[in-house]
């Protein structure tokens, strides 16, 4: 696996690095998100169709929440990483505690699907998740009703978190998702920064705002750049190329959005067809996901592995690539994947593989959304307001899917 994985990787880097971008063709809407849809949507608000007013009014209420938020930066930690540079990002794995039967808890032990609260006293990993979400939701509340302060709000965050040389975060994430006792850092801490995913989305609804500057746009992109060349090219990113789970696959939809982001279209090609491989080898004949379903939140896992193929096939259509209708050599694909889960999204109570807690139906929105739209899931939309109750009409994912 390492062998194809890491070949793969340095071909991309060898035949169109991220730097080169100026032949490459300039991106314009958004990724994650169909520029298409969101567009359909306002002009059906405009024309006077009354069924998104609910979610716009809570999408708005969201957005005026996050105009008090930050801004923040990594700068504020109080645990310094391994580096002495509080400008790297630092997290602890979320699933490893103290060992009680060793005096000082070292090495820490894994507990799986049971989250440590030592992981909060890392601001880092609360702050960035958070900072990713308010981007979007001032993105798209900026697109949907015009208003400026909330693209300058946004515009605000993205600065301080990535551009200011005094608070800006290091274009790496060395010290993601550390364990005690065993190592300072890992591939695994790469799942922490899935949510640029959706930033870049917000960023891509403010760029045409007079509040994200040519200079903004050069800077981001500049940064991004630099991340993914350190994603492509360093120990810990590359050993994340390889993760065989839901890790693997988000770490393709990352560098899918981040080269998209920096308009490098040829990279962005060769990812999604590194992603049609990964989805081949992780996906069983059934439609299932062998190493998510060894997990003691499986069900959770199942629907997390599915969102970050998802996204990937909705990005790859930004490439005229259709991952939504495509078969891998071996007969699978994210329609048979998408079935073998439907009826327990519908029904998490009849799963039947492990899951410890109870699962949050929320995981199951943009899924169930979007396969209405690619899959003619008729019932899916149905399923998705049944699962929400009197909060159906209100959910953000209908003003995005």
């Amino acid at each position: 696996m390492r062998i194809t994985l890491y070949t793969i990787a340095i071909s991309l880097l060898m035949s169109c690095g991220v730097s080169n971008l100026a032949a490459q063709k300039k991106s314009s809407g958004t990724f994650a998100m169909s520029m298409k849809q969101l567009q359909e949507n306002k002009a059906s608000l405009n024309a006077g169709n009354k069924t998104l007013e609910p979610a716009v009014k809570k999408l708005l209420r969201e957005a005026d929440k996050a105009l008090v938020f930050g801004p923040v930066s990594v700068m504020e930690k109080t645990v310094d990483p391994p580096s002495g540079d509080k400008h790297d990002y630092t997290s602890l794995a979320p699933y490893w505690w103290p060992d009680s039967s060793k005096p000082n808890g070292l090495p820490y032990i894994r507990r799986d699907g049971v989250t440590n609260p030592e992981v909060k006293n890392f601001k880092d990993k609360d702050y960035m998740p958070t900072l990713c979400k308010n981007v979007e939701t001032l993105g798209l509340a900026y697109f949907y009703s015009g208003d400026e302060k909330y693209a300058q709000h946004a515009a605000k965050l993205l600065r301080t978190w990535f551009l200011d040389p005094a608070t800006a975060m290091n274009p790496n994430l060395n010290f993601a998702q550390a364990i005690k006792g065993r190592n300072d850092g890992r591939g695994a801490g790469l799942i922490d920064s899935r949510h640029f995913i959706v930033m870049i989305d917000g960023i891509q609804l403010i760029k045409n705002s007079s509040s994200w500057t040519k200079t903004d746009q050069a800077g981001m992109q500049k940064w991004a750049a630099a991340f993914l060349t350190w994603m492509q090219t360093s120990p810990v990113g590359l050993d994340e190329l390889d993760a065989p789970n839901n890790h693997g696959a988000f770490y393709d939809a990352q560098r899918l959005s981040l080269a998209l982001y920096v308009d490098s279209i040829d990279l962005a090609k060769k990812i999604v067809a590194s992603a049609a491989k990964r989805l081949d080898y992780q996906m069983d004949e059934k439609g299932s996901f062998p190493k998510e379903m060894e997990r003691t939140i499986s069900l959770h896992y199942t629907a997390f592995v599915l969102e970050a193929f998802f996204n990937i096939a909705q990005m790859s259509e930004a490439v005229g690539v259709d991952f939504w209708n495509m078969i891998t050599p071996s007969g699978k694909s994210l329609k048979k994947g998408f079935e073998a889960v439907k009826p327990y999204l519908k029904k998490p109570e009849t799963w039947t593989g492990q899951q410890i807690k109870p699962f949050d139906v929320k995981y199951a929105y943009m899924l169930l959304l979007m396969a209405d739209k690619h899959f003619k899931c008729k019932d899916c939309t149905a399923i998705t307001m049944e699962l929400a109750g009197n909060k159906g009409n209100t959910l953000d994912d209908l003003l995005k899917y």
